[in-house]
């Protein structure tokens, strides 16, 4: 089940009308419990064995950490921890690598991966697994003290809202309010409503119709030119901003409903004036996970610049291999590490140029900063869209002016450049949108007349089913 798909939609009315029925918080807790895994479930039988086996794992770990914080623990934890992800996600690209190295080298690989190594990845096993790693290097560290109960552990882990693609929550962010679960509250249904609607909204108007402008140049990157490369990108980073962020919207409405409140995981990325900034935006769970349990860990900037720059590098790379098991990952997490650390060079540049904080020269740089910020970040979702890494590779080079299509050129139709523009408006728009909206009062909207509301609910509808894309499962989904 999608979040967009109307079989969850029935499941979630089901969900509300048991948790409404309650009467205790014993009922609540197991409703959500087990909703949630239903929810899971859902998807492949199979994969609860993967999660249940390895929740109960590592509560082990987690309590055996709280009563002895020692580094053998958290050691074997860790190991143990990557390394399933390495077996599910990154087994197939190590042969893969054996066998073009092999190639390369002459000397003997197997003709092709074993099966046994082609294992389909467990659904959101990346994200459950981060979740449960940040309470024990917080238990390590002693930032985290209280003791969590099986019960509360599972829901953390499992809430079916973030637990497929985030957002990436710490204990201290959900532990003490899924401990406190309330009755069902309208107010609180209805404000969680208007923001998976704006969710829903994103992915289905926006996400899923650039989908079908993508799909068809991203398989064919022989026929693309120039103009075509440079529009289909564009359209790529458009939709996998709506996807996701649209996804995250509705997570946060979904917990808002149950009275759970979720941080925001975007915060219009696409205005950012640097990189640094981008990451500071752009599905801001993972960066902060990142930051506080990676960057930090290796020496963060407390050492000198050479090495402050190489953790930096290192925190993109394996950033980028996080996300998918594949070369591409990784050289868009090098290029995502090489433009950070090209601006921590140019802040030096300023220093010693005397560029000072607010002055003339500051704000016009800084402006200057958002075009070309957003003219980075668009070239690297090359290596992240491309279906290959030689595809990858054609498609940058032809975005640089170095390459040419070969034989017939893709033409976007007229109606395809008008959805990229609108959406294009609607990314640059929305921070303004989203301030008159919060000035209105969300809750202000249950004042309109019902007529007027059910006007505008029939209109929603009604461009759900016109305009809406084909449904397409969120694209986080595979990581």
């Amino acid at each position: 089940m999608i979040f967009s798909s109307m079989s969850f939609i029935v499941f979630l009315m089901a969900v509300l009308f048991l948790y409404a029925a309650t009467d205790n918080y014993r009922q609540r807790a197991a409703i959500i419990l087990v909703a949630s895994l239903v929810f899971y479930g859902s998807w492949k039988p199979s994969y609860l064995l993967l999660l249940i086996t390895s929740l109960t794992l590592n509560y082990g770990f987690y309590r055996t950490l709280q009563h002895s914080p020692s580094r053998a623990w958290l050691s074997l934890a860790l190991v143990i921890n990557l390394g399933v992800l390495v077996f599910f996600k990154y087994l197939g690209l190590f042969f893969q690598t054996l066998i073009t190295m092999g190639g390369y080298f002459q000397f003997s690989v197997p003709v092709e991966s074993p099966s046994w190594a082609q294992w389909a990845l467990p659904l959101g096993v990346s994200f459950y697994t981060f979740h449960m790693l940040s309470v024990m290097i917080d238990v390590y560290r002693g930032n985290w003290v209280r003791p969590i109960s099986f019960r509360a552990w599972s829901m953390y882990v499992t809430f079916f809202p973030h637990m497929i693609a985030g957002p990436i929550l710490r204990a201290s962010e959900l532990v003490e309010q899924l401990e406190k679960l309330e009755p069902l509250k309208l107010d609180a249904v209805r404000l969680g409503a208007l923001i998976f609607i704006g969710g829903l909204i994103k992915k289905t108007l926006l996400a899923d119709n650039l989908a079908g402008i993508v799909e068809p140049l991203y398989a064919h990157p022989e026929q693309l030119n120039f103009f075509t490369s440079w529009l289909a990108t564009l359209a790529f980073a458009l939709q996998i901003y709506f996807d996701f962020s649209g996804y995250s919207e509705m997570a946060v409405g979904l917990a808002r409903m149950f009275g759970v409140t979720l941080p925001r995981n975007f915060l219009y990325p696409y205005i950012s004036r640097s990189v640094k900034e981008f990451w500071q935006r752009w599905h801001i769970t993972l960066s902060r996970w990142l930051r506080d349990y990676l960057y930090i860990s290796l020496g963060g900037s407390h050492c000198s610049f050479p090495r402050n720059m190489g953790n930096l590098m290192i925190t993109m790379l394996l950033g980028g291999l996080w996300h998918g098991a594949g070369w591409n990952f990784v050289f868009w997490g090098f290029l995502h590490g090489s433009y950070l650390v090209g601006h921590r060079l140019l802040l030096h540049v300023y220093t010693w140029a005397g560029v000072t904080a607010g002055s003339i020269t500051d704000r016009t740089l800084s402006w200057l900063g958002w075009p070309l910020t957003f003219i980075l970040v668009c070239f690297t979702w090359v290596f992240f869209r491309a279906n290959t890494f030689p595809d990858a590779w054609h498609i940058s080079a032809t975005m640089l002016g170095l390459a040419q299509p070969s034989g017939a050129i893709h033409v976007i139709r007229l109606s395809e450049q008008m959805i990229i523009a609108a959406a294009l408006l609607v990314a640059l728009l929305e921070p303004h949108i989203v301030a008159w909206f919060q000035r209105q009062g969300p809750l202000n909207w249950w004042r309109v007349a019902s007529p007027v509301r059910g006007f505008a609910y029939a209109a929603l509808v009604l461009a759900l089913v016109v305009f809406g894309g084909d449904t397409q499962k969120f694209i986080y989904f595979d990581f």
